[in-house]
């Protein structure tokens, strides 16, 4: 297992640009089941998620070639309709294998998914979803069965949650079927328009995705395609806030600002300066953050779920009290004993936490609970004077491609190293020589060079 080393106590500064969507980047691999062709997925992020993805797809008899952040898939022959438990524990996204393989075979054989322990997260949504378009559902010793008395139907559903998992479900199962699928009180969120558009491409006629009533009428063939896959918003906003926290300032190229809407005002409320033009955003930080008064998470197009650790983090070196509060998860502050241990001042009750800003923290060994309590901790481990060290570091994979390469193009004092031999990875030992080094320049000169000249681009792009 990997632990990653944090100095902190120095700015983020410089310019970086944010890797493809992770929460699109699952349904579409899923979805390419659906297809019986090839399809060729770009800006693909390399992480345990997507790992975990391509094995189903190889487990179910595709061929899957990835090359860099390119994943082709040729899902022309399908040899099984059931995915083993150890697969389906990989991740909680595997759920939505079910709608796709239950439409190519017209059977499926599933457990229940894993991921994060972040909330009960019920796949009840996605059962009777499933049991509207047609489809017969068993459950014996943990395992669901599934199958077709005839096919695929269309049908109206309304969800009780905007739901986004049930959401892909539907539109993936429903593209497939016979007749039209209504689905009221879907998900927002841009990781569904990108589905769709995915899908679009395949052949199907998908209409409504980004509002609430997404109409879907079934193709009965559809194709391969080319798709690339829209940037990660949250890593985005991540990397928004871990500056925000260092006093810092940076800009983030190939992004989709009016993806991090609901981020912005809450980043402008606590003193920072954000800019953005096109598929930009810059930020300037602070020397130090004010409060901001109250957060409350919901579902898209309000403040994510996936922002509130992170956010959390922040708003522990900010001047003041601030208040959020979890509508989305009942077990999403599992991180917060992991700050206390940094000095942070925290309180939860429920799903509320109030968070006394504190002018310090200090660094200590902690331990990632969770994805983004992971990098809620790497945050306040940026803001800390002193060392921290950071474990359970396979949190942080499934969802951050190498964020301590990221971080130190930022100028953080940063290393990931393996618990077991102390051996640093190779990437991260040696940025500092790939980036433009001088000969003769030192690892450090050069890093603290580079975010400089970063720094000044900031500057520029800000008008500065």
């Amino acid at each position: 297992m990997d632990k990653i080393i944090i100095e902190g106590g120095r700015r983020l500064c410089g310019e970086i640009e944010v890797h493809g969507s992770k929460n699109s980047a699952l349904p579409i691999l899923a979805a390419t089941v659906l297809t019986g062709d090839k399809c060729k997925i770009h800006n693909c992020p390399a992480l345990s998620d997507v790992d975990a993805a391509i094995q189903i797809l190889r487990h179910l008899g595709c061929k899957v070639i990835r090359d860099g952040h390119t994943v082709e898939v040729d899902s022309s022959v399908i040899t099984v309709s059931e995915i083993p438990d150890d697969l389906m524990r990989e991740m909680r996204s595997s759920i939505v294998f079910l709608g796709a393989v239950l439409a190519r075979t017209g059977k499926a054989e599933i457990s229940s998914p894993g991921g994060c322990e972040i909330g009960l997260r019920p796949i009840d949504l996605h059962l009777s979803s499933m049991r509207k378009l047609g489809a017969e559902i068993t459950e014996e010793h943990g395992r669901l069965y599934c199958s077709l008395g005839k096919c695929l139907h269309g049908a109206d559903i309304t969800l009780s949650f905007p739901s986004v998992g049930a959401t892909e479900n539907i539109m993936i199962a429903a593209a497939a079927a016979d007749g039209t699928t209504v689905i009221t009180n879907a998900a927002r969120e841009p990781e569904i328009s990108d589905l769709a558009d995915f899908l679009n491409g395949c052949g199907a006629k998908i209409s409504g995705a980004g509002d609430s009533t997404v109409v879907i009428e079934g193709t009965k063939k559809l194709h391969g395609t080319c798709h690339t896959v829209i940037p990660d918003r949250i890593e985005a906003s991540s990397y928004l806030i871990a500056a925000s926290a260092t006093g810092g300032r940076i800009c983030i190229k190939d992004v989709i600002p009016a993806h991090i809407g609901a981020l912005i005002p809450v980043l402008s409320e606590a003193g920072c300066d954000i800019t953005t033009s096109g598929r930009w955003i810059c930020l300037s930080a602070p020397p130090r953050l004010k409060r901001v008064k109250m957060i409350r998470t919901m579902p898209y197009p309000g403040f994510p779920t996936d922002a509130q650790a992170i956010v959390g983090a922040m708003l522990s070196v900010a001047d003041g009290t601030s208040v959020i509060i979890e509508n989305i998860f009942e077990s999403r502050f599992k991180h917060v004993t992991e700050l206390m241990r940094l000095g942070a001042k925290i309180s939860v009750e429920g799903r509320m936490a109030v968070i006394e800003g504190s002018k310090y923290l200090t660094g200590a060994n902690v331990v990632a609970p969770d994805l983004r309590g992971g990098f809620a901790l790497i945050t306040a481990g940026l803001a800390a004077n002193g060392k921290t060290v950071i474990t359970g570091t396979q949190h942080l994979d499934r969802g951050y491609e190498a964020p301590e390469k990221v971080l130190k193009l930022l100028g953080a004092d940063v290393r990931r190293i393996n618990e077991n031999d102390g051996t640093e990875k190779q990437e991260t030992r040696q940025l500092a020589e790939n980036v433009g080094k001088p000969a003769g320049e030192s690892a450090e000169d050069c890093t603290d060079r580079h975010s400089q000249e970063a720094d000044d681009r900031c500057n520029i792009r800000q008008g500065k």
